[in-house]
């Protein structure tokens, strides 16, 4: 099976295998990619023979075939235009034409299985599965920030051997690791480092250096970089480049290698038929949307380019009654011994799967006298639904996996290589589980619909208030509860015999509900956190020590947020190990003393010290001078490019300065910190630790202030 596919200009396709004696290609020259047109809606009567006729004489298209296919899941089949071009890359334009062309309004028509990536098109429209057949062989290479900004590297890590020198030494170990490790995938650091090797071997010039295994084409530039935006953050996605015969994972810009591992990454590869280089940069929801298109192929439904659902009429009524999420019990603010946590597994995959919760057959029209949706009064199809189809396999496989996982755990000598191949898959289905529900609800979805999204929620406020009222009876109080999981203590007012187990509980819950209701984990205690501003309990900041071991889970705290330095890091752990331990505000106060001790002694090492940031648009368009200018601007001076969407890692060296000295970039290596900046983030920190006992931010700084003035008085 081919693991990768390289189209050339001239129009051949290379099908790349692994072998015992490396990659083989095997060379195509017939493939003809093609598109669909017809009408937008099937009320509509379109003659699509003088848009054949005009296709026929593009100098693109191949020919042109008048088919049957399926242009929705709620229609039949239809008479479709099917446009063979000559290239992959010709097809968004002919696309384009389609309106063009025709005499018919532009809302008339609609154009199908356009916008898919090269690769995932080619296996899809060839039956292949680019699963590899054997081991692939990887070869890492990366290169230091400050080395990024230049044309050419002096410094290159290859194979875990950091080589430095001039670029024919560099050069000279890229070429001899290739040899020896005959690589499949090339895992950069950046994909920059691909063109830049060849920049450095043109500069140098050395003729033979090539990355490829193709001869006569060295690489090839697929897309440029850009900015975006994607529910609010701003995201940068790098420029991407293709080496014929390897795939190339670039770390700057992976989800599912940075987040999985690549036995992760090569379970969703056989799910999606998206092969192993596209699937690396792919986002969650590209993914899901492949193994959807993969379905809907396999039931000769056509992919829309656009999409142009519309949402079905609903009273005002309706629309009040949708428009909420998922059920949330406000957390009970403060420090709760004896807590149990129960969750739903997979809560809306499996509501999809087990109440058939699916866009070809939400609110149908066979059954519009139903009332299938709790609250809502939708009606949904005794039909099986497609959307079914995609999740309950990696449902079904996600459960296997986590059963294996459990079982490896408890043999005498775990075998780690199996372990870390199991969680890995198991991570890569966990994201498309979390994924599908929201993207039921995103505009741009190519399957999606609103209505989806809305019962889905629907059933999950009354699964939750069933698991909270069964519980309640049981004799078990609710101190939180949010979408799926729900944190229980004994009621004070229900004797131990009444009470009932929270097995027992939990697997009638399971019948009534048709979902797992899964015994997740006992606390010794579990502290709620207040929102900052408020009395009120912030809804996903929670820490808690697990009973019968020496760990803590923790959720929304300054250790789960990923721009906090690693001192105030391992600073609010200590004070979660010693409020565990005591129970006191006044000896966590102590420790965080003595860190704020260190820090204005100048012995913290300033790399503890490193903040990350995003970066969400240019220096110049900033109005306020923040850390993040005063950073960029840095990195401005020393040539290096931080784009919107990227990170930035600074120390703060003086946070009162409004010039580029208020930071120093973390490659720069200072030793000079401002302790005072980092004295307010530790008090921010444990004041999170020691919130929910009633200590503010000012209650720590007035014992803070009482106990320097004591020992000042001391001497």
């Amino acid at each position: 099976m081919s693991f990768t596919i390289d189209f050339l200009d001239d129009g051949r396709v290379l099908e790349w295998e692994t072998s015992g004696d490396g990659a083989v290609a095997t060379e195509r020259d017939d493939y003809t990619p093609h598109f669909y047109v017809a009408s937008r809606t099937p009320d509509t009567d379109i003659d699509l023979t003088a848009l054949r006729t005009l296709y026929e004489r593009h100098p693109d298209v191949i020919s042109t075939e008048v088919v049957s296919r399926r242009p929705g899941f709620r229609r039949d089949d239809e008479r479709v235009l099917a446009v063979d071009v000559h290239h992959i890359n010709q097809i968004t334009s002919l696309a384009r034409q389609a309106r063009q062309l025709s005499t018919y309004p532009v809302g008339d028509l609609a154009c199908f299985n356009v916008d898919f990536s090269r690769e995932f098109r080619y296996c899809l429209e060839n039956g292949l599965n680019p699963t590899p057949a054997t081991e692939l062989s990887p070869l890492w290479l990366s290169v230091p920030v400050t080395e990024t900004s230049g044309d050419t590297y002096t410094e290159l890590t290859v194979a875990g051997e950091t080589v430095t020198g001039p670029p024919e030494d560099i050069l000279s170990a890229v070429q001899a690791a290739l040899e020896t490790h005959d690589p499949d995938i090339l895992i950069c650091s950046t994909s920059e480092i691909i063109p830049t090797l060849y920049e450095m071997a043109t500069a140098a010039g050395i003729d033979e250096f090539t990355l490829s295994r193709w001869p006569g084409v060295d690489y090839q530039q697929l897309a440029s970089r850009s900015t975006y935006a994607s529910y609010g953050r701003v995201g940068h996605s790098p420029s991407r480049y293709n080496v014929p015969g390897r795939a190339i994972i670039d770390e700057s810009n992976t989800f599912f290698y940075g987040e999985t591992n690549l036995d992760g990454v090569l379970d969703l590869v056989s799910r999606s038929k998206k092969p192993v280089q596209e699937l690396a940069w792919a986002s969650i929801g590209n993914v899901l949307t492949a193994i959807q298109i993969c379905e809907a192929h396999n039931r000769g439904v056509l992919v829309p380019w656009n999409s142009w659902r519309h949402e079905f009429y609903k009273p005002m009524g309706t629309l009040h009654d949708a428009d909420r999420g998922g059920f949330i019990f406000a957390p009970d603010v403060g420090l709760h011994e004896d807590v149990h946590e129960l969750d739903f597994s997979s809560l809306y995959p499996n509501i999809i799967c087990t109440r058939n919760v699916s866009p070809d057959v939400i609110r149908c029209d066979c059954h519009s006298d139903r009332d299938d949706v709790p609250g809502l009064g939708y009606a949904i199809c005794d039909d099986r639904g497609y959307l079914v189809d995609v999740l309950q396999p990696i449902i079904d496989a996600r459960n296997e996996i986590k059963t294996a996982i459990r079982r490896e755990e408890q043999r005498e000598n775990p075998d780690q290589d199996c372990l870390d191949e199991l969680e890995g898959r198991s991570a890569a289905l966990k994201w498309i589980l979390v994924a599908c529900f929201g993207y039921q609800g995103f505009s741009n979805a190519k399957f999606g619909r609103i209505e989806c999204h809305e019962a889905i929620n629907a059933f999950a406020r009354e699964i939750l208030l069933t698991a909270k009222q069964r519980l309640e009876a049981g004799g078990w109080r609710v101190v939180h509860g949010i979408v799926d999981s729900i944190w229980v203590t004994p009621d004070p007012d229900v004797s131990d015999d009444e009470r009932g187990s929270l097995e027992t509980l939990a697997a009638e819950i399971t019948d009534t509900v048709d979902i797992r209701l899964e015994y997740e984990a006992e606390y010794e205690w579990v502290a709620f956190v207040p929102q900052r501003e408020s009395d009120a309990g912030a809804l996903t900041k929670y820490f808690g020590k697990v009973a019968g071991k020496d760990e803590f889970k923790i959720r929304g705290i300054e250790a789960r947020q990923r721009s906090t330095p690693g001192f105030i890091e391992d600073v609010q752990r200590d004070c979660l190990e010693i409020l565990g331990q005591t129970q006191s505000p006044d000896v966590v106060i102590n420790r965080l003393e003595r860190a704020i001790s260190e820090l204005h002694a100048g012995d913290v090492d300033s790399d503890r010290l490193v903040e990350r940031n995003r970066v969400s648009k240019p220096v110049e368009a900033y109005t306020q001078y923040t850390q993040n200018v005063a950073a960029l601007e840095r990195a401005r001076d020393q040539n290096l490019a931080v784009h919107p969407g990227q990170d930035v890692e600074y120390v703060v060296v003086d946070d009162e300065k409004a010039s580029r000295e208020r930071v120093a970039l973390a490659h720069e290596e200072t030793d000079q910190y401002d302790p005072s900046y980092y004295e307010t983030q530790l008090v921010r920190a444990v004041e999170s630790i020691i919130s929910p006992l009633g200590w503010d931010r000012s209650d720590i700084r007035r014992r803070l202030a009482k106990t320097r003035t004591t020992k000042i008085t001391s001497f």
